[in-house]
């Protein structure tokens, strides 16, 4: 008497499952992305506007090649400017807080960031200038 066994494979791949889990995940990111706020400085592009923005003189930082601050002529750190930014956001006799940054062609992004950071830090608008010629 002979006994055959009886096991077939089943080579087919059940899909279902699988479409369920995507699909969720997809649900999921996409929730997830839209409460994700960007860590980004919030730049003002310039535009037309009725009021003039600068009514007085806005203060001049000068960044040079090798990422020194200059400030009215002077050189100043990185904590002496973010000083100097400091005492200008609490003085309540400027109205309109403004400065001014022009860096070196040459300068590395890092020190124009940093001072960009900083006036974000005390709302400050700062306006990106090219040096002079």
């Amino acid at each position: 008497m002979s006994l055959k066994k009886e096991s077939k494979i089943n080579a087919e791949f059940n899909m279902s499952s699988l479409t369920d889990i995507i699909f969720l995940l997809l649900i999921f990111f996409m929730l997830t992305s839209s409460m994700v706020t960007p860590n980004a400085l919030n730049l003002k592009l310039p535009g037309k506007s009725s009021t003039s923005v600068l009514t007085s003189q806005p203060l001049e930082i000068i960044i040079k090649s090798n990422g020194q601050y200059y400030v009215k002529g002077r050189r100043v750190t990185i904590s002496v400017l973010n000083r100097f930014l400091r005492n200008i956001s609490r003085n309540k006799k400027i109205k309109n807080k403004n400065i001014i940054i022009t860096p070196h062609p040459n300068a590395p992004l890092k020190y124009v960031a940093a001072v960009m950071d900083i006036a974000l830090k005390y709302r400050i608008s700062a306006i990106l200038a090219t040096p002079p010629k």
